[in-house]
């Protein structure tokens, strides 16, 4: 009896330490924090540290896991080692995770491989969930917009979707204001819950701020969920000293090169370093922040390498106040 008690007390204890964000209208809530595996969970990775990736967040309060169905590489080898890691760690938890998946990229040769018709999504759901070993999955997003495709086939594949028990929710990722716009009154007709756009964001791109899609989807009831927070990495203090050997650009640069790194990019983020030192935060802490500093987004995606950088990322939400002074300073800094 006292080995459950401790385990409950060890559970409450996880939950404490994240905070919990409303998804747009929906009754979901997810963590501020969500852990991403677009990167270090493919087939040339390290299984055991993978694992260690998963505990770590899940034992501070991370319980959305995001994927898509060509993570890797190779191709759904992400899907293929989470799936490994839910049957040896997180069965028993099933209930208490969210996890995502996504199609609408390159995934296998062919015409039929790609972009948004039904065809591809309703392979793609039946393929991520053989590979995870899932009867479902709790949100499957369109991963991008599809000019070639009619919009009305591509939401009546994912309402079919959710209405297979395939996926809980429906979201949709990298659509602009206008596609958003279409597609969340096509699934309100579909009555599909549609409850989530993902979109890039942080310090350095704020797209989303300029075609208009973070001021409709808070007024639309739309959650948002960002990734890529840390701009690939640039908004930390990792490169202020060079190029380290296991950083993103020295080991995977299919998306981060050498050649982003100029210097009028370094003295940005020298700047944005020292002020967050001001703050008592490290960079990638305030980075964080300012993404979750008003009601506009309910979670970043982070990625990690380390155990010991999730716990660091956490730390972000203990601190998403911003004067007005430090508000301007960033933008000023982004502008140079």
């Amino acid at each position: 009896m006292a080995d459950i008690a401790n385990i409950y007390t060890a559970d409450k204890n996880r939950y404490e330490k994240m905070i919990y964000n409303r998804v747009g209208r929906s009754g979901l809530k997810f963590p501020a924090v969500s852990l991403g595996l677009w990167h270090n969970f493919g087939s040339k990775d390290n299984y055991d540290n993978m694992k260690e990736l998963c505990r770590t967040a899940f034992d501070y309060g991370i319980t959305q896991f995001d994927l898509a169905n060509n993570y890797g590489p190779v191709y759904g080898s992400a899907e293929t080692n989470f799936g490994r890691i839910l049957r040896e760690d997180f069965i028993p938890y099933r209930d208490e995770l969210v996890i995502a998946t996504k199609a609408g990229y390159d995934m296998w040769d062919g015409p039929y491989g790609d972009r948004g018709s039904r065809k591809y999504l309703m392979a793609s759901i039946d393929q991520s969930l053989m590979r995870m070993k899932l009867d479902y999955v709790d949100i499957f997003y369109h991963h991008r917009m599809d000019r070639e495709t009619p919009l009305e086939e591509t939401m009546t594949a994912l309402a079919d979707i959710v209405r297979s028990g395939k996926a809980l929710y429906a979201g949709v990722s990298n659509y602009d204001r206008e596609y958003t716009e279409k597609a969340a009154a096509l699934l309100k007709e579909l009555h599909c819950p549609f409850i989530v756009n993902q979109r890039k964001y942080s310090i350095f791109d704020r797209t989303i701020e300029e075609d208009g899609v973070k001021a409709y989807c808070k007024e639309a009831g739309t959650g948002i969920i960002a990734f890529s927070p840390l701009a690939q990495g640039l908004l930390t203090d990792k490169y202020l000293r060079g190029i380290p050997s296991d950083s993103r650009i020295a080991r995977d640069n299919r998306f981060l090169h050498e050649s982003d790194l100029t210097e009028s990019r370094l003295e940005q983020i020298r700047s944005l370093n020292e002020l967050a030192g001001k703050r008592g935060q490290t960079l990638a802490q305030m980075a964080l922040s300012w993404i979750l500093k008003d009601d506009g987004v309910c979670s970043v995606l982070i990625g990690a390498s380390r155990p010991r950088q999730i716990i660091e990322n956490i730390a972000a939400i203990e601190n998403t106040e911003f004067t007005r002074e430090e508000l301007k300073q960033i933008d000023e800094i982004k502008k140079r």
